[in-house]
């Protein structure tokens, strides 16, 4: 029988698995709006903050580095998605907010994201879905620890 920490082992193994496979479904459901994954990415972070955000704070959401959230950053600032706005809490780390025309794509983006995580959840009952976000969140917190 396996001990606990084989089985987290295996679970942050199909966790990147999953994440492998994530960015590609992105990527396919993105493409018809010219964009990647990444950038919706970012989009979701400043939409669940509600409000604008530095690039460090989406990064924090992302997991993943400054450096490479801002490259995104840029590049969808240039594309006219997003906008930065001077923070009136931090001379040097702007704001960053949906422009119009990013908020219009990340509508058309999560009505059709609803759709395909309806059809994925089809053949997972609720309880197993409520036990994975569960441990998933118990993972996070202590991988943020860290």
């Amino acid at each position: 029988m396996d001990t606990n920490g084989e089985v987290f082992t295996k679970i942050v193994l199909e966790v990147f698995k999953v994440s492998g496979l994530l960015n590609t479904e992105g990527d396919q459901l993105t493409e018809e709006f010219g964009l990647s994954s990444a950038r919706w990415k970012v989009m979701g972070a400043i939409v669940k903050a509600d409000q604008p955000v530095t690039v460090s704070e989406i990064s924090r959401v992302m997991g993943q580095s400054r450096q490479a959230t801002q490259r995104v950053v840029d590049v969808m600032s240039k594309d006219g998605l997003v906008q930065l706005l001077d923070n009136p809490n931090h001379k040097k780390a702007k704001l960053v907010a949906l422009t119009e025309a990013g908020a219009v794509v990340y509508e058309k983006l999560d009505r059709k994201q609803e759709q395909w995580a309806a059809s994925g959840a089809q053949n997972i009952d609720r309880e197993e879905l409520d036990r994975a976000l569960s441990a998933l969140h118990k993972m996070a917190r202590y991988l943020e620890r860290k």
